[in-house]
């Protein structure tokens, strides 16, 4: 079997492995191989492959895959507007039913309902946010 054909085969094991994996430097792997087997396929012998897979993967494992990391790393996004309000916490101004009530969230009046229906929260109680539904706020009674 010719030599750039194993590099192939090889190319695609770490191919394949990349996409199971996503690590990235598996994925750098394989291009090294596929460069390793263009220069098999121009002739050069055993050991020069080896040299070349050696370099283009070190290349490849020493400047590429410190900025695919850190791409990959990069900070959950921050939640703004409405979104930003789930989870936060809530004081009931006006009883808090089913049907409806008024708690205070973020320094604003918001109409509220309970999340469990079958909950009647008194005045007064500390909420938490559970989801907005248009401008309603569904809480939840503190434990």
């Amino acid at each position: 079997m010719d030599a750039w054909i194993i590099w192939l085969v090889l190319a695609i094991v770490f191919g394949v492995a990349e996409i199971v994996t996503l690590t990235a430097a598996l994925g750098l792997l394989a291009i090294a191989a596929l460069v390793t087997a263009g220069t098999a396929a121009l002739g050069l012998p055993v050991a020069l492959q080896f040299v070349v897979f050696g370099a283009a993967s070190a290349v490849g494992l020493v400047l590429v895959r410190p900025i695919a990391r850190r791409r990959l790393r990069q900070p959950p996004a921050r939640r703004f507007g409405v979104p930003a309000l789930v989870g936060k916490t809530a004081y009931v101004t006006s009883e808090v039913t089913g049907r409806g009530g008024r708690v205070r969230l973020n320094g604003e009046e918001w109409s509220a309902r309970a999340y469990d229906e079958s909950l009647v929260i008194p005045v007064g109680t500390t909420v938490d946010v559970f989801e907005i539904e248009g401008v309603t706020a569904l809480v939840y009674p503190r434990e």
